[in-house]
């Protein structure tokens, strides 16, 4: 059950390789990261909200809107470790991690983060299935393969599982019949692998495919997925922000 000791953590950096300053962007005259802390807010008021930002710029827009910010430093690799800072000041048991451009979390979303969590398993996070071959095929969408347990086995932006017999010849009916997961950009840690995470060298999966939670995997730590039927939109480029805002009507 949600209580004080589960907080959620938005970590914010300015810049952005794919999407240069991508939070500040404009969405119907409000900034994608003002679209991100009202839908949190709305959604799950259950649980404290916190923005760890890099930027003065990030943190203005936040503390504008009246939600808390806290600075973090610009050299933090992965916004995992951002967190980790973060929640030195806060001091939550367990910790939520929604990503700063993921502007259609849900409560549901959310809940089960914060019900996975309470287990033995010191990290979390969610899974959807992939409905269309278009995205699976799309290195910007990340799959992961899990274990008969729930617990993952690796997370890559290649196709995975691969077919060896039908190759490239795999449709959405080949999909949809197989446990093909795209990840979600929601995670949720108990504090104690926070630190533990924050003192490890970036790993070398890590460095290679660019997904923080491989450095957990790399490094001996499990991590449960949940699925979840809420498929959201994660707004890495600027096609992405065209398609949330069409999700708006």
């Amino acid at each position: 059950m949600p209580s004080s000791r589960t907080a959620i953590v938005v970590p914010c950096r300015l810049e952005s390789t794919r999407f240069p300053r991508k939070l500040l962007h404009p969405i119907r005259g409000k900034p994608l990261l003002l679209w991100v802390a009202e839908r949190i807010a709305r959604e799950a008021p259950e649980f404290p909200l916190h923005f760890a930002v890099d930027h003065a710029l990030l943190r203005d827009v936040v503390a504008g809107a009246g939600f808390h910010a806290i600075m973090t430093s610009e050299a933090h690799q992965s916004g995992t470790d951002r967190i980790a800072e973060a929640n030195r000041t806060i001091g939550a048991d367990f910790v939520i991690n929604v990503q700063a451009d993921e502007p259609l979390v849900t409560g549901a979303q959310l809940r089960e983060l914060a019900r996975l969590i309470t287990g033995p398993v010191p990290m979390a996070t969610l899974a959807t299935p992939f409905r269309r071959i278009v995205d699976f095929y799309n290195p910007n969408q990340v799959k992961v393969v899990v274990r008969r347990d729930g617990r993952a086995l690796y997370f890559s932006r290649s196709r995975l599982p691969f077919s060896r017999d039908l190759g490239l010849t795999i449709d959405d009916a080949w999909i949809a019949a197989n446990p093909c997961l795209k990840h979600l950009g929601l995670y949720a840690y108990h504090a104690d692998l926070l630190e533990k995470f924050a003192a490890l060298p970036p790993g070398r999966y890590e460095q290679i495919e660019k997904l923080e939670q491989l450095r957990v995997l790399e490094n001996g730590f499990d991590i449960l997925v949940g699925t979840t039927d809420d498929p959201g939109i994660g707004v890495d480029t600027p096609a992405d922000a065209v398609k949330f805002e069409q999700a708006l009507g």
